[in-house]
């Protein structure tokens, strides 16, 4: 456990609402500055996730996963986010830890739960689940730093039983926050959540670390599921939401409302408007990488199908522009 007060004030502040806290998931190429804003106009969580950090990157910028603005807040952001690192070398996690302190960030999260194959070939993410000593290691390296750690993992590498034993090891790493997606890098998403083990991992949590927070990842749409969630398993302390805010940006309101196309379509143009400031600062990503949120706003139950494919055969924000102002010769 570290001295920061950076989770526990976030814990606290939700707690007095009768709630548990919630977060953006880290998710590449999505949770940048651009769509922190976006999120943050529709609905914000307590806190946002980075995109996924290398390590090394942060204090070399010749490594071959460089940070191409993935640390980047931009000044109109009240709060900066948890950055999610990850790698395995102890030195790298030390190094990046201080320098983020110095750049004044509050928060660091390990990755040890991606399955991307080509984070595992380097290994980092899921990889960890199979090599106890490095999680150990980078865990302390990040604690060197005196600011918050966090972990987020699966459940296991292949098999769900796994968590047994790997859940009450990272346990004993006294980490500020300990966020599990609820299936295991086999399986990626492609199985429903196992939402049976949560009340197994409370329990752990509670005879083994009582003061790390746990905060749960995995087939949790929206503010109201995650409440619910949390009401069915007491002593769960927070709730991530991911591909949930491609269903519905609006997913973290307390009270949910029906939005019109217009209301879904300003945030797509406050979108085009920050993704075009950001490319006057790095090139990374690119236009096509906006592609993939064209289907957040353009909505096929509100009509709009025609209108994101004619925006998907775009080559730039001015020409997504331009077929929002003849929005209407699309709609259905």
């Amino acid at each position: 456990m570290t001295e920061s007060t950076f989770w526990p004030e976030i814990a606290a502040h939700a707690k007095a609402e009768h709630r548990p806290f919630f977060s953006m998931a880290p998710m590449e190429a999505v949770s940048n500055t651009v769509f922190r804003q976006v999120i943050t106009k529709a609905c914000p969580p307590d806190t946002f996730f980075s995109e996924f950090v290398y390590a090394k990157s942060i204090t070399d910028p010749n490594t071959k996963f460089p940070t191409h603005g993935r640390l980047y807040v931009d000044p109109r952001e009240k709060k900066r986010p948890v950055v999610q690192l990850w790698g395995n070398l102890t030195e790298d996690f030390e190094s990046a830890a201080t320098a983020l302190k110095e750049q004044g960030f509050e928060a660091i999260d390990i990755n040890m739960g991606c399955p991307d194959s080509t984070v595992i070939k380097n290994h980092g993410g899921s990889d960890l689940i199979r090599n106890h000593q490095w999680a150990q290691d980078v865990i302390a390296a990040a604690k060197t730093s005196g600011l918050a750690v966090s972990a987020k993992t699966r459940l296991g590498y292949s098999k769900v039983d796994e968590f047994k034993d790997w859940i009450p090891f990272l346990l004993e790493q006294d980490v500020d926050v300990l966020t599990i997606h609820l299936r295991t890098k086999m399986e990626m998403s492609k199985v429903p959540a196992h939402l049976e083990v949560i009340d197994d991992i409370i329990k752990m949590r509670d005879e083994i670390a009582p003061k790390t927070l746990i905060q749960i990842n995995g087939d949790i749409p929206d503010y109201q599921a995650g409440l619910k969630l949390a009401q069915e398993h007491p002593g769960l302390d927070g709730i991530m939401i991911g591909r949930g805010v491609f269903a519905n940006p609006f997913a973290f309101e307390k009270e949910p409302k029906t939005h019109s196309l217009d209301e879904l379509l300003d945030l797509l143009q406050m979108q085009l408007n920050l993704f075009d400031d950001f490319s006057k600062l790095y090139d990374m990503p690119r236009f096509p990488s906006l592609k993939r949120f064209f289907k957040i706003y353009a909505r096929p139950e509100l009509g709009a199908t025609d209108l994101r494919n004619a925006m998907m055969d775009t080559k730039s924000t001015d020409d997504v522009r331009k077929i929002l102002a003849e929005k209407d010769k699309y709609l259905n």
